[in-house]
């Protein structure tokens, strides 16, 4: 067979073109053609037990599991039909039936495609017993919650863990049933990348929330509440509101978090910006001093994931803090300071694409002065369900634009939220650094895209610069694999956890899958190549805030730098 072969199928009488060796369901799904799904996931091998994808295919007897079959020439696909309906119908009312729980409503509200179908099918969820007896609710450290009455044994949480080479989750006899539990040995902790999360169609695994607590902190008179919000979040949050993948809503954004009653909204991209000169120096640094490799440290799940596995490269983590760290402290010291605000009545929120942020927020080293730079952390779906819930609509609001001083960002800035982003803002400000001269052309292609290891060459003043940009913590082992037998084989290495960077973030909208991270990427470099300012050392409000506020090594290390130690495991529940 030719896999890219064109032959020509019918769905419900329907003349479609297709490629050899496709299934069913994504040829279904390539010509928006219903059909209804659970386990299936493009990110994971194909399972074929949920059933509700079933079809029947003419002159073959039975029906055909439409995510596992393949497609062949001539092939005639029924997908709706009284027999086909009665089937779904049974197997989505035995696969809630693997609930505890009977009522619908204790399903999360963010994004369960299990409740989704149960509600478009109308199915009774009470005709038949529940098989679970036993529902313990687990939660890992400050990111995650598992609700295992909730959980339907498609074994989505432990593919992808163990594609993340994680096994942190995995299958467990429990009173005759194999049931997902969290792993107790001491050698497998999670690292709150939150990919269990988005490939959970069932909202058994959650983010721990926290938009109560910042609605509190709203209402309260006495806080100063400044929102901050990520790059990759104007790139994602408008699919929530039934926007194309990838639309671009940075301003409608704003509109909504001042809405909520926000006092101020400012950009992590300009804390991106301080990150891209403080990792431009620290490279520079080790490529003089010869220590290489340099790696990124803005992602938590990855920088725990070392602590905890790979200790001895901890000296080759970055120590610059990550964006959302390097602002939070900056509202709390240089703008309090600007605004004579006492610090201690200022309330940080930052919207993330990460589950894995609300670990970070709480790490002991980051204090300044007493207090943590970020107070509360919301995934992309939290404040979807926040703007939901005060009947917000980013499709209708009025854009506003974003305060100042601290939203101001260069193009550099936002495409962070990238694989490659990082590592490219860095090489643009290195290369200025190093050569006291500036790139005729900035893009670096070599690093951009979704393949999960990218390698590259970079010339810098005629010395070559070894780079590897790597995301999904697999591809990570791999690296650090060919660094353990040739230590100086890369200069800078830049890890996300997430397939895609934060595009792909465990706190993102779902669905997800290779050709939505692609379309949220590439909205964010045209977002870059539209920037009138596009090297973070050009960036007017950085040069000032290092000019009037940053004007020591001691006062830069206290707000741009952190450091790290040897973790042991600190997810248990015995």
């Amino acid at each position: 067979m030719n896999k890219n072969k064109r032959i020509q199928i019918i769905i419900d009488n329907k003349k479609i073109d297709c490629f050899e060796k496709q299934t069913i369901l994504e040829v279904a799904k390539e010509n928006l053609i219903d059909i209804p799904f659970l386990c299936s996931h493009p990110d994971l091998d194909i399972k074929a037990n949920c059933r509700l994808c079933m079809v029947e295919i003419k002159n073959r007897k039975g029906l055909h599991a439409s995510c596992s079959t393949k497609v062949e020439e001539g092939m005639e696909i029924i997908i709706d039909s009284p027999k086909i309906k009665k089937i779904r119908e049974i197997n989505l009312e035995l696969i809630f039936a693997q609930h505890h729980k009977k009522d619908i409503k204790h399903i999360s509200v963010f994004n369960s495609h299990l409740l989704d179908l149960i509600k478009k099918y109308k199915i009774k969820t009470t005709r038949f017993k529940n098989r679970k007896k036993k529902y313990p609710i687990y939660q890992f450290g400050p990111s995650i919650i598992f609700d295992s009455s909730k959980c339907i044994d498609c074994n989505n949480c432990i593919d992808v863990c163990n594609k993340q080479t994680i096994g942190f989750l995995e299958k467990q006899k429990i009173e005759n049933f194999n049931q997902v539990v969290p792993s107790e040995d001491e050698n497998k902790d999670c690292i709150y990348c939150g990919q269990c999360v988005v490939h959970c169609p069932s909202g058994a695994l959650m983010a721990v929330e926290n938009f109560k607590n910042v609605e509190k902190e709203i209402e309260n008179k006495n806080k100063i509440v400044v929102f901050q919000f990520a790059p990759s979040i104007r790139t994602s949050i408008g699919e929530e509101f039934d926007l194309p993948y990838g639309s671009i809503v940075t301003e409608q954004l704003v509109a909504g978090i001042k809405e909520l009653g926000a006092d101020r909204v400012f950009d992590t991209c300009v804390g991106a910006d301080f990150t891209t000169i403080e990792e431009a120096n620290e490279l520079i640094e080790k490529l003089e001093n010869k220590t290489t490799p340099c790696l990124t440290s803005c992602c938590p799940a990855w920088v725990k994931f070392i602590e905890f596995n790979y200790p001895k490269f901890i000296p080759h983590l970055a120590t610059t803090r990550s964006p959302q760290i390097i602002l939070g402290g900056l509202i709390k010291t240089y703008w309090a300071k600007k605004e004579n605000i006492n610090p201690k009545d200022i309330t940080v929120v930052s919207i993330m694409p990460c589950v894995a942020k609300k670990y970070e927020i709480q790490r002991k080293e980051l204090e300044i002065n007493g207090l943590m730079p970020v107070d509360y952390v919301l995934t992309t779906r939290e404040l979807a369900y926040l703007f939901k819930k005060h009947n917000i609509n980013l499709k209708e609001i009025s854009p506003q634009k974003i305060d100042n001083p601290l939203g101001i960002h260069s193009g550099a800035g936002v495409i962070y939220g990238a694989s490659g982003g990082v590592v490219e803002s860095a090489l643009r400000t290195a290369y200025k650094k190093i050569t006291k001269k500036e790139l005729t052309k900035i893009e670096f292609e070599q690093v951009r895209g979704m393949e999960g290891i990218k390698r590259a060459t970079i010339k810098i003043n005629g010395k070559s610069v070894k780079i590897a940009v790597i995301n999904g913590i697999e591809n990570a082992k791999k690296i650090l694999k060919e660094l353990k037998k040739e230590p100086q084989l890369y200069d800078a290495v830049e890890v996300m956890a997430c397939p895609g960077g934060c595009i792909g973030g465990g706190g993102q909208p779902m669905p997800i899958d290779s050709e939505i991270r692609k379309k949220r990427a590439d909205s964010l470099y045209r977002i870059d190549d539209k920037k009138e300012i596009r090297l973070a050392h050009k960036n007017p409000i950085i040069k000032k805030v290092y000019q009037d506020f940053l004007v020591s090594k001691e006062m830069v290390h206290s707000i741009c730098h952190t450091e790290y130690s040897q973790k042991k495991k600190e997810v248990k529940f015995k």
